[in-house]
């Protein structure tokens, strides 16, 4: 029997759990879930291993802009597909859904701010824009260098105008698997 896959849904789940809560916890990181990724098949790797990492039979995702993905992530983790209003998480792996997702996206209560969505999103450009960000997990401010995919992600978001504390957290990751976090308290600078 042919193995299509190496990823370990124990200890590769594990290691790339780690690296996302790190990304959470310290916004504007650069990490990388590529050694993880680098053991799945598939168009989406990266977002194929952040699911089999987050999703399972209690929590919903959405995809939008990929056919093969959520076919993928049912049948690794028998998570439902949900419509985008009502996933846990969204997986977007074409940058021009990104502000159907954002005005679909939940965005918690005022009760239950946490009972947001979790926005992955892949993200192909170059990192020629500079973006500061300041929020929880950030000692005054940090300058870093982003792609316009990336910041505009970031301007759609506050053009949402969520009330405090709700809002979504972010996820922009690259195909090799590098990623940052921006979560749902942080904001974008000028």
């Amino acid at each position: 029997m042919k193995q299509l896959h190496t990823f370990h849904e124990v200890y590769d789940s594990q290691k790339a759990f780690r690296l996302i809560l790190e990304g959470m916890a310290n916004p504007g990181r650069k990490l990388s879930l590529g050694e993880t990724a680098g053991k799945l098949y598939g168009k989406s790797p990266e977002m194929l291993a952040a699911a089999m990492t987050l999703c399972d039979s209690s929590v919903s995702f959405c995809c939008l802009g990929d056919q093969e993905l959520p076919e993928q992530i049912r049948l690794h983790t028998h998570s439902p597909q949900f419509p985008a209003n009502e996933a846990d998480f969204l997986f977007i792996t074409d940058p021009s859904q990104m502000e159907a997702a954002f005005s679909q996206a939940k965005c918690g209560t005022l009760e239950n701010p946490h009972a947001s969505a979790t926005l992955f999103i892949r993200d192909t450009g170059p990192e020629t824009e500079k973006l500061r960000l300041s929020g929880p997990g950030i000692k005054d401010s940090l300058e870093c260098f982003v792609s316009e995919t990336a910041r505009r992600a970031l301007s759609l978001r506050d053009a949402q105008n969520y009330e405090y504390p709700q809002g979504v957290d972010l996820v922009l990751i690259k195909p090799d698997g590098t990623f940052f976090c921006v979560p749902r308290l942080v904001r974008k600078e000028g």
